[in-house]
């Protein structure tokens, strides 16, 4: 009965779009299931921003500040969420959004890709383009952040748990998901 109330869920709502923290695997997963759903559009709202100002994730929060990052990355939402036949990767924040959140519930199957805070801070530890991490990186962090934003990447209409899974085997789990 849960298969096919999801099922039904799907195809009312088509575009699939993919919340998480960072380093959870959502632009990678994406870009995986694009090679299995061919006919989607493979859509990252980072990449739409940067493409749009030519400027950098962390470039625009350093010299415009995070409110102004968040206006834009709405404005992306909303242009993407009215389209269809897409797989959106979103930014660890954009969830936290309220009106985000109701576009893409409301226009999306949303998905949530859950990992542990060990597991992030395993994938991320090397990378330096995170600006919500940039002056207070830690694992201590990392789990604040997980926890404050838990309440509403739980809003999601799946959890698909990310920990010791390569990309593959997560998209064979929304694959199974999507087709009960």
């Amino acid at each position: 009965m849960i298969n096919l109330v999801i099922k039904r869920l799907i195809m009312k709502k088509d575009n699939i779009a993919l919340i998480g923290m960072m380093g959870s695997g959502k632009t990678t997963v994406a870009e995986e299931l694009h090679k299995v759903l061919t006919d989607y559009s493979l859509v990252d709202i980072d990449n739409e921003i940067e493409k749009g100002t030519s400027r950098k994730i962390s470039e625009i929060f350093l010299r415009f500040g995070e409110p102004h990052f968040r206006a834009l990355e709405q404005e992306k939402i909303k242009k993407f969420t009215t389209q269809t036949h897409q797989i959106i990767a979103l930014g660890g924040g954009a969830f936290e959004n309220e009106i985000n959140r109701y576009l893409l519930l409301e226009n999306c199957f949303v998905i949530y890709l859950k990992a542990s805070p060990e597991e992030i801070f395993n994938r991320i530890k090397q990378e330096t383009h995170r600006p919500l991490l940039a002056k207070n990186f830690s694992l201590e962090r990392i789990r604040q952040l997980s926890q404050n934003r838990a309440i509403n990447y739980e809003k999601a209409n799946v959890t698909i748990d990310t920990d010791n899974k390569t990309p593959y085997d997560i998209v064979n789990e929304i694959l199974g998901v999507i087709n009960g």
